[in-house]
This record gives C-alpha cells, sequence and structure tokens, in this order.
C-alpha cells in the first residue's frame, strides 16, 4: 500500500513524465514537418473540379507520407496547406483528397511561366506548410 504523500509524489512524477514525452512527441513532429520535402514527377492532366483545372496526382507513396500527418496540418475538409515548386516557379497552394491520393492543382501563372501543358510531364516539389 503507497502513503497518501508517496502517492501523490508519484502521481506528479507520471503527469511530469506524461507532459514531457508529449512534448518531446510535439517537438519530433514539428522537426519532421518543417524537413518534409516531397519530390516526384507525374502527368498533368484536366479535372472539373475547381480551377485552375489542370493537377498532378501525388504517387501512393508520397501520398500516404502525407496522409500521416495530415491531422497535424489540415485546415479542414483533408485539404494540405503546401510550398510548390516547378522549375523556378514557386506558389502557395493546397493538395486536395482524391480516391486515396493528393491532387496538386497546378496555378495558371505556373503554367504560362513553365508552359505547363495538360499531358506533359513535370518535376514537382512539395514543402507541407505548417
Amino acid at each position: 500500500m503507497v502513503s497518501g504523500f508517496r502517492f501523490q509524489v508519484l502521481q506528479s512524477a507520471v503527469t511530469t513524465f506524461k507532459r514531457a514525452r508529449l512534448y518531446t512527441i510535439k517537438a519530433a513532429t514539428f522537426v519532421i514537418l518543417q524537413n518534409m520535402k516531397i519530390e516526384f514527377k507525374g502527368k498533368i492532366f484536366q479535372w472539373r473540379g475547381p480551377a485552375p483545372y489542370l493537377f498532378v496526382a501525388v504517387p501512393d507513396k508520397q501520398s500516404a507520407a502525407i496522409k500521416a500527418v495530415s491531422k497535424l496540418v489540415t485546415y479542414g475538409w483533408g485539404v494540405i496547406p503546401v510550398m510548390v515548386s516547378v522549375g523556378k516557379t514557386e506558389w502557395k497552394t493546397s493538395l486536395f483528397p482524391k480516391d486515396g491520393r493528393y491532387l496538386v492543382p497546378i496555378r495558371m501563372s505556373a503554367q504560362k511561366a513553365e508552359n505547363l501543358k495538360e499531358g506533359g510531364n513535370v518535376t514537382i516539389g512539395l514543402k507541407v506548410n505548417l
């Protein structure tokens, strides 16, 4: 049997440990997300969803990595804020979840600057925004 005082000390120690562990997990998650950069090649396709209508699908493996952190970064409806780079062009946007993968919308200004057309292949760089 544990005395009242010892129980309080033990309970306090456990609570402190749990908080420290939680902060460690949050800090580690922050570091992982801060360094989460993804690069892949994909085919540009047209989809009659939200404008700008041209998208590139994130491959399964990279989509799974994004999905693993999605609850930490989404601001609703499963969309993920990212910074996208194609060639020398960069822009902020959000990935759309679709059929277990994510879609990268190709902004009209990027389409013009990098001469991107439907059916073309492109190398996409993504950085997940916190």
